[in-house]
Order: C-alpha cells, then structure tokens, then sequence
C-alpha cells in the first residue's frame, strides 16, 4: 500500500479491503444518528474506556451485544458500572449482511463464517481521534464492518505488522462504508483527524462510527 488520500469513488485497498463512499443515503444516515443518540443513554450508555496505563481514550463508546474493554468483551460492563449491556440490534445485523453482499458478493449474503453478534459505537467530539490499533479481541476473523456519520475524518488504514508504514490514508464521509476482512483483518488502523465540515445532522465536529464485528463463532 502507498500512502496517499484516495478520492470519492469505491476503492479496494487489498484482497478483502473496501471502501464504498455515500453507501448510505442522507434519509438512512439520519436514522442512524437518531439510533446512535438514543444508544448512548442510560442504561448502559456513554463512556470513555480507561487504557491499562490509565489513560482515558478520547472518544465516548456504547458497546450492543457484547462489552469491550481493554481487552477483552464481557456482557456486562465490567470495568465500570456492573450493567448488562444493551443487546445487538437486529437492524445492524441487516445492515451488515447488506455490507457484506455490497463487497463480497451476492454469493456471501450471510456473514461468513457467521452472524454478527456485537458493535461498538464511537463518538468523536472535541477534537477526538483514535490511535492506531488492532481489532485482535474476536476469536473468530469475520470482517469488520464500519460505517461514518457525521462529520468527516482522516481514517488511517495499515499493516498487519506495526504501526508504522506502509498505511494508506483515506478520507471518511458520512455515509461512507468500509470493510476489511481476509489478510488484511488484523491490520493497524486509526483516526488521525475529523473534520468541522458542517454536516446537517450533527453539531460541530461530531462524527459517529459503528463497527460491526462477532464475537462468539455460531454452533454448528
């Protein structure tokens, strides 16, 4: 990969790497907005994960099916009040298996190996990003799926091997989807930058990210 800013047209950045600008129309971001919002009430709401070094992250994260904190998941949240966490949705268990067939083909409908189970949702605001980080907790390696609302960011896309380069920087826009699964499942990844671009459905600056991912491999 070479680093450069990719422009607003689909892109495969590797074998199982996608990015699918404005996949989600200005009607189906707005409801998902709405959604997000009204995920990070109580109980069970915001939070900002504490680091084993005890640093706070700067973004503020609701889990859906399974809580992560690092690192690990549990159903509850562990590290700090105890509650159970909200369950998965099932419309983003749709979205995601429209994902998937959007990438891999009408030939993998189902999310393979299995279904989604969990999502972390992020809020940026205030100047927030996320260092550059592997989603190692999952057992199993089904692709990850995120999708941005909001305000646009910066979003780093790396190696499996460090966080130094090679990395690919790609520019984020509310609607936008990418997948990355296959080889590339363990790559590095982060937000650099988000923007103040004055999105209409949300307050300055703010960017909303969700991330869907299974956590426990299907019986069989």
């Amino acid at each position: 990969m070479k680093n450069s800013l990719f422009p607003r047209e689909p892109a495969k950045l590797g074998p199982e790497v996608w990015h699918l600008p404005d996949w989600l129309n200005f009607d189906q971001q707005r409801d998902l907005i709405i959604r997000c919002r009204q995920w990070f009430l109580p109980p069970a709401g915001a939070a900002r994960p504490r680091m084993p070094n005890g640093s706070m992250m700067s973004v503020e994260t609701v889990c859906l099916g399974w809580y992560w904190h690092p690192y690990r998941y549990s159903r509850r949240l562990a590290d700090t009040t105890g509650e159970r966490v909200k369950p998965f949705p099932d419309e983003l268990g749709r979205l995601a298996r429209r994902a998937i067939e959007a990438t891999y083909g009408a030939d993998k409908r189902e999310f393979p190996p299995g279904q989604p189970d969990a999502a972390i949702v992020n809020r940026y605001a205030g100047g927030a990003k996320m260092g550059m980080h592997q989603d190692n907790e999952e057992p199993i390696q089904t692709p990850v799926i995120s999708i941005s609302l909001g305000a646009s960011c910066l979003f780093r896309f790396g190696n499996t091997k460090s966080r130094n380069r090679p990395w690919t920087d790609v520019e984020l826009g509310s609607g936008d989807l990418f997948v990355f699964g296959g080889p590339d499942r363990r790559a590095f990844h982060g937000v650099t930058r988000v923007n103040d671009d004055g999105h209409p459905l949300t307050e300055s600056g703010e960017r909303f990210n969700i991330t869907i991912r299974t956590v426990v491999e299907p019986r069989h």
